[in-house]
Parts: structure tokens; C-alpha cells; sequence
């Protein structure tokens, strides 16, 4: 490794000291009386406090460490405030940073009376010239050249379905490997594909915090108030669903043209992607490039921490715990410790214990008799007892990893608590979810993305699910739903729940283009759909509807669809310029790397192939 920029520091023979006469260019500045006073006075504090000295690794008990880095502080911060008096000492910064070598151009700086702005505008691009790690020579990825040929084949062929299948279901593709995609394909760049189609463009100086609702979004709604039909139908026919513009379906006259991939696209695509995953050359390439990335970071972190770690004291009140966080994939089922849980079912147990909580041979059982017959009181639970840690004995276990969700063990008790579908509807999980939610208002920068799941394995599911929701209020303006269907149709189908794989379809993704078209028809699953960021199923024919995150613009600042750190404002973000740079360098060197591999190998074959030619027209001759 080298790097990318040497280093022009003067350095002098062993044991000789670099004075300022023995460099070529004058160094001297109006600060060095300051800085001479500054190091008399530390010399004398040592010499004072000399009986303090000890071994290496030694510290005595009344000069603890805090007390000399409380010095120290006080030392920056008294050199960094006579900095700030001084303006030739930033003058002199502009200089080097600009490379201007002429007097004349300097007298020009002191005259101009640069305003705050620019002076913020230039140590920003000070911070962004941060120190790279490049490595020089051939076969630079540390494979053979046809081995990295192959692979980066096969890496741009998964690029290249995955940009297909985020274009069709109406999400964005990021625009630098778009722009490399595109360039190897020879097509025109599309700016459209690669711009948030949910994210309206944001003003700079937007607050921080993005909007809240005044009002409960549930409460008040009234049919009225719902968007008209907007006359369409639809209806599925061989696992797709066809929309028409007419209220009767069956005039195929009035279908719209809508693109999607067909069951041999999809199954060509998903073999593919298989064979890539299975693919061993593919695997140790992808392994050595994560190995190599690892350590170049560790490198680049060696190298900039402390410029990373500046920029980041500069700015005011955000650290890492007053800037926005979002938790992603978490299951709505276990989104409480286990602590919270226990905590609320002894309450549950206190305050409803005549409640009938579920039906057991024709009859209700109350809360007091389900603990009854576990022959369990309030005072035998605990944290152990409970057993809902999911500890390193369930990793790649997921029977044991499921079981976990089961209090004591008991799906009775999973039943009643963690579950939307119930015979109390869902009452005890909607009361402690919304405990979750207050705590995440509560700590103000923490947010949720939430997990429940449709089945499908029949029609109303979506709308037993919404009913849970709105009627039980849970709301709030740090929480979004991702709504996941687990992949049990096999399950289903040897119980005899289902009869064929377009039933599952249909109950999956009938409702929601009813509910898309006229709202009126499921008026609980429009209210609840606005809050869903997106569904997550097993197949690509996938709706993408409503995807908020609109606080996007507020947190990460109204820049952040571009490229590079012209995206990020370390004001609302906390990161540093030189990390985002450092990312987005990263992210292009290693396109480049594959998409430079096919294009020589290209070029190569297309020279051979010439070469070929000439031959065999002078044999012809």
C-alpha cells in the first residue's frame, strides 16, 4: 500500500533538529512569540511538578490521568482562541490550501474581508482533502485476470436484475452504479430511474425535525372524508393481476398496458441469481474484495480519525444520541425486552383477571383460570422463567429461534399477548406496542420500523389486521409498519387451508389493489396503509405503495439524494465529510474495478479478433 499523496513535511538527519533556517520556504508566523510563552510556561509546570513523575504505565493517586488531560484541553483551548484572534494564521492556511505562491495574492486575501460563509466553505473543503490508501500494479485485486473477469461478469449480471426489478416495481436505483451499468451497456442514462419518486425536493434552511401530526390520524376519520372511487377493477388471472379501466373486468378492451416480468422471466432471473449465490469462484472473490475493504478501512480510520473526529466536535448539540436512528427489522412481536414483558403481563394479570381471554372447548377461560392450569401465580414469573432470550443456542437454529416468542414456553400465552388475531382482538399486543411507541417519543431520536405479517392464507386478513390498528389507536410518528408474508404455503397447502398457490396470491395482493382503487371498500386498510413503508413478500410481482420515510429530507438534509459528501450535512447527520467521501471513493473505485475488468477483456477479444482477420486475409492473398 501507498499513499495516494506523499507527505511534503521537511525531516532532518538523526539527531539533528529542524530549525527554520534549514528550510527553504520561511515558516515563521506573528504567533511564535505566543507559542514560545505557552511551551516556558508548560517547562516551568513540569519542572514544578517533577515530583509527580513516575514510571511508564504508572500512575500515581494524586496525579490522575484526568487532571492532566484537563490540562491538556485547557492548553487547545487556549491556543485555538488566539488562533481565532490571529487572522494571518488562517491567511497563511488559504495560502497553502489554494496553493498561492505570489505576495501579491495574498495582500489580496488580507483586503477582501472574506465573510463567515466562505470561511466555513473552505475548511469544509480542507476536511474533504483527507489522506487514501491506493494500491499500484498489476492484478491489483489479488486474483488472476480471467478469474476476475468471471466474477465481475457475474456481479454486473446481478447488478443489472436487480436495477431491472427496482425500476419495475417503482423504487430508485442508485445513480453511481447506474452510471456504471449504463456506460457498459452503451444506453442512455435515464435520470428519472435514479431520482426518489416519494421524496419532494427540500429547502436548506428546513428545521431539523420533521413535522408531527396535530391530530391522531385514526381518530375522527369518516367515510366521507375518503378518496372517491376512482372507477378501475382488476382480477387476477395466472398469478398477475390485470387492471382495467372499466368497472367490468371481463371487457379486455379497457385493460391497461402495465409492464411486468412473466413467470419465465422471473424464474430465468431467480435461477440466475442462484447460480450466482452457489458460484465458488464468485464467492472467494466476494470474500477477498470484503477482506481487502476491512482492512482499507482500518487504514483510513488510522489515517483520519482525528480529522473525522474534529469536524465532528464542531458542530453543536448532535452526537450520537440526539441524531436520528431508525431500527430496521424488527418484529412487532418482539420489538419489547424481556423485562417490558414480563413487567406488563403482571400487570395484565392484576388488572383483568375475570377477562375471558379465549375459548377453550365451547367455553371462555378467563385470564386467572389460563394461569390456573399452568398452575403459575404472578409472583413465579420472572426474566428466566420467561425464556424469550434468543441466545447464541438459536443461531441457524430457527425452530429454537421461533419457539423463543412463546412465554414459558406456552403458545397459549403468545396467543394472548403477541398476537393481533385473537379472541380479545389483539387488546393486550396493541396496549404494550403503544408502550414501545411512548418510549420512542419519549427518547425523541430513536424510530421504528416495525414487522407484522399476512399470511395469506385467506381474503380478510388485511383487513383484520388494519381493524387492529385503527381501533386500538396504535399510531405514532416514530414507528412505520413493514408488513412481511412469510413463505408457508406448503403448510397450508398439507392442511388444506388453500387448494392452489393463486389463492395465497390473491389474498395477499387482492385487498390492497381494491383498497388502492376505491378506498371506501376497506376505509381501516387506507388509514393503515399510509403508514406502511413497504411489504416484503417471497416474490418480486410486488406492489410498492406509499413509501414514507418523508422525514428523510428533515434528518438527513435536502441534499441527500445526490452523490458524494455535496450529500451530506453533518449538521443533522453527525458524519463527518471526509467518512461520506471516503464511502462514495470507495463505492466507485470497486465499480470501476469490475466494469474496467469487462471492458478490457473486451477490447482484448476485439484486438484478437482483428488480429484473426489479418491473418486470414493475407493467407487469402
Amino acid at each position: 500500500c501507498e499513499l495516494s499523496k506523499p507527505l511534503m513535511s521537511q525531516r532532518s538527519l538523526p539527531g539533528t533538529p529542524v530549525s527554520h533556517k534549514h528550510l527553504p520556504i520561511d515558516l515563521r508566523t506573528s504567533m511564535d512569540g505566543k507559542y514560545k510563552e505557552i511551551a516556558e510556561e508548560l517547562l516551568a509546570r513540569s519542572l514544578t511538578d517533577s515530583d509527580m513523575r513516575c514510571a511508564p504505565y504508572e500512575f500515581p493517586e494524586e496525579s490522575p490521568i484526568e487532571q492532566l488531560e484537563e490540562k491538556r484541553h485547557r492548553l487547545e483551548r487556549q491556543i485555538s482562541q488566539d488562533v481565532k484572534l490571529e487572522p494571518e494564521i488562517l491567511l497563511r492556511a488559504k495560502q497553502d490550501f489554494m496553493k498561492i505562491d505570489s505576495a501579491t495574492d495574498l495582500e489580496y486575501l488580507k483586503d477582501s474581508h472574506v465573510d463567515e460563509l466562505y470561511l466555513h466553505h473552505m475548511e469544509t473543503l480542507v476536511e474533504k482533502n483527507f489522506q487514501r490508501v491506493s494500491i499500484s500494479g498489476e492484478e491489483k485485486c489479488g486474483v488472476p485476470f480471467t478469474d476476475l473477469v468471471d466474477a465481475a461478469k457475474c456481479v454486473v449480471k446481478a447488478l443489472f436484475i436487480r436495477e431491472k426489478y427496482m425500476v419495475q416495481s417503482l423504487q430508485t436505483f442508485y445513480k453511481t452504479t447506474g452510471r456504471s451499468l449504463q456506460e457498459l451497456s452503451q444506453r442512455a442514462l435515464d435520470d428519472d430511474m435514479y431520482e426518489d419518486l416519494h421524496e419532494s425536493p427540500g429547502d436548506s434552511d428546513m428545521s431539523v425535525h420533521a413535522p408531527v401530526s396535530e391530530t391522531h390520524p385514526y381518530e375522527g376519520q369518516h367515510m366521507k372524508n375518503l378518496p372517491p372511487d376512482a372507477g378501475y377493477s382488476c382480477k387476477m388471472v395466472d398469478g398477475v393481476i390485470h387492471v382495467y379501466t372499466a368497472q367490468n373486468p371481463m371487457d379486455k378492451s379497457t385493460e391497461l398496458d402495465l409492464p411486468y416480468p412473466d413467470l419465465q422471466e422471473y424464474i430465468a432471473d431467480m435461477n440466475m441469481m442462484m447460480a450466482l449465490i452457489i458460484n465458488g469462484p464468485v464467492k472467494s472473490f466476494c470474500y477477498r474484495r470484503l477482506q481487502y475493504l476491512s482492512s482499507k478501512f482500518q487504514m483510513h480510520v488510522l489515517l483520519n480519525e482525528m480529522k473525522e473526529l474534529a469536524a465532528q466536535k464542531k458542530v453543536p448539540h448532535r452526537d450520537f444520541y440526539n441524531i436520528r436512528k431508525v431500527d430496521t427489522h424488527i418484529h412487532a412481536s418482539s420489538c419489547m425486552n424481556q423485562k417490558h414483558l414480563l413487567r406488563f403481563i403482571k400487570s395484565s394479570m392484576k388488572k383483568y383477571p375475570d377477562e375471558i381471554v379465549r375459548m377453550q372447548g365451547g367455553r371462555g377461560q378467563t385470564m386467572m383460570e389460563v394461569f390456573e392450569n399452568m398452575n403459575l401465580t404472578a409472583y413465579d414469573l420472572s426474566v428466566d422463567t420467561l425464556d424469550m432470550h434468543a441466545d447464541r443456542n438459536t443461531f441457524h437454529r430457527f425452530d429454537k429461534f421461533n419457539s423463543k416468542y412463546n412465554p414459558i414456553g406456552e403458545s397459549i400465552l403468545r396467543e394472548i399477548f403477541i398476537k393481533t388475531d385473537n379472541h380479545i382482538h389483539g387488546k393486550y399486543f396493541g396496549h404494550i406496542v403503544k408502550e414501545v411507541m411512548s418510549d420512542l417519543e419519549e427518547s425523541k431520536y430513536q424510530n421504528a420500523e416495525l414487522r407484522l405479517s399476512i399470511y395469506g392464507r385467506s381474503m380478510d386478513e388485511w383487513d383484520k389486521l388494519a381493524l387492529w390498528a385503527v381501533s386500538h389507536s396504535v399510531y405514532s410518528d416514530n414507528v412505520r409498519w413493514l408488513v412481511q408474508i412469510p413463505r408457508l404455503f406448503d403448510v397450508y397447502r398439507t392442511k388444506q387451508h388453500l387448494s392452489n398457490f393463486q389463492q395465497m396470491l390473491e389474498n395477499i395482493f387482492l385487498p390492497l389493489f381494491e383498497v388502492t382503487i376505491n378506498p371506501s371498500s376497506h376505509p381501516q386498510l387506507h388509514l393503515f396503509l399510509q403508514h406502511v413503508s413497504h411489504t416484503h413478500t417471497l416474490s418480486r410481482h410486488i406492489l410498492s405503495f406509499l413509501l414514507l420515510f418523508q422525514s428523510k429530507s428533515h434528518w438527513l438534509g435536502p441534499d441527500y439524494t445526490k452523490e458524494g459528501p455535496i450529500s451530506n450535512d453533518i449538521w443533522r447527520t453527525n458524519v463527518p465529510d471526509i467518512r461520506v467521501g471516503y464511502r462514495y471513493e470507495t463505492l466507485c473505485e470497486e465499480l470501476h474495478l469490475i466494469t474496467q475488468a469487462i471492458r478490457t477483456q473486451e477490447l482484448d477479444r476485439i484486438e484478437e479478433e482483428d488480429g484473426l482477420s489479418f491473418t486470414s486475409n493475407q493467407s487469402t492473398r
